[in-house]
């Protein structure tokens, strides 16, 4: 029986996922009997504070009071992740999702990017979950930060910049960004894969940090002359699913210096070739980069003969 359930949760989890661009994923409970907030909120985020969560998601004010009756159904909210497609930018993704432009320093702030320098095309990004929250008598930005977030400046802030310009007033709904909205556990262990892909797992993204956390190897390994080690190191991360532009472009042009050193000019070409195919603008340095290196790169910018 629970199979099932867990099944048309599913199911009613996607078709709210597939609405549109600015719906947000979320994973539906079906209420067994002893659940409570707090429990739920254990089973899915490993934290039975985050029940706040969970109340405000499906609007269920009364604090202290379970409300949960069996054989019902709650949302579970979660981050999501987005893939950056081309000439995207971070105010188009932040329109996209939260419909201004203004909230792009949250993905900014969540994927430690930088405000000038665009998403690379290919990149999977992490977007916190825009809770709904309804003022109450007497709350303050301050109070509902503390309600969902870390108890520090730097979520007022998240918040404060999130809502810039809406009246903080009873009735009013103001956005509460959490980064860290994650299924963990059991609650986890439970989606299915086809909801993992539909939601975004967030998989694309650990393969990037982890891409990005090796370059600074490969790049030593050809300046320090590792030419064989890099050429294996290189293709290996070639080899990795769901590679940033700018990631294929680093690693084909230490491949290209690898493979000049190795004598093998042909595969060099090739190399800056397919840097060149998704970068056409792409240029060395030509005081600190040799000559040979030069060369195969000049010749792999001519047009293939016919």
């Amino acid at each position: 029986m629970k199979r099932c359930l867990i099944s048309l949760s599913l199911t009613m989890a996607l078709a709210a996922f597939a609405t549109g661009a600015q719906a947000q994923a979320v994973y539906t409970h079906a209420v067994q009997e002893g659940d409570t907030l707090a429990s739920i909120a254990q089973r899915y985020y490993g934290d039975p504070t985050r029940e706040s969560v969970l109340r405000e998601a499906n609007r269920m004010k009364v604090a202290g009071v379970n409300g949960l009756v069996p054989g019902s159904w709650i949302f579970i909210p979660m981050v999501t992740f987005y893939q950056v497609s081309e000439d995207e930018t971070w105010k188009s993704i932040a329109a996209r999702l939260y419909g201004r432009e203004a909230r792009a320093a949250t993905l900014i702030e969540a994927n430690n990017g930088n405000r000038k320098v665009e998403p690379d095309q290919g990149a999977e990004l992490l977007v916190p979950y825009p809770l709904r929250h309804v003022v109450a008598p007497g709350e303050t930005l301050a109070k509902i930060a503390r309600l969902y977030m870390p108890d520090t400046p730097l979520s007022l802030k998240r918040l404060r910049r999130f809502n810039a310009g809406a009246r903080v007033e009873r009735g009013r709904v103001v956005l509460v960004p959490l980064f860290d909205l994650r299924l963990a556990g059991e609650g986890r262990a439970e989606a299915s894969d086809a909801f993992a892909r539909a939601a975004g797992g967030g998989t694309a993204k650990e393969a990037q940090d982890e891409i990005e956390s090796s370059l600074p190897e490969l790049i030593e390994q050809v300046q320090k002359a590792r030419f064989a080690e890099a050429v294996s190191l290189g293709n290996r991360l070639l080899g990795t699913q769901s590679l940033t532009s700018t990631q294929v472009v680093t690693i084909q042009k230490e491949l290209a210096v690898a493979y000049v050193a190795l004598e093998r000019n042909d595969l060099a070409e090739a190399s800056f070739r397919a840097a060149l195919a998704l970068q056409p603008n792409l240029e060395l340095d030509t005081v600190r980069t040799s000559p040979r290196v030069l060369e195969a790169f000049n010749r792999a910018k001519q047009p293939a003969p016919q």
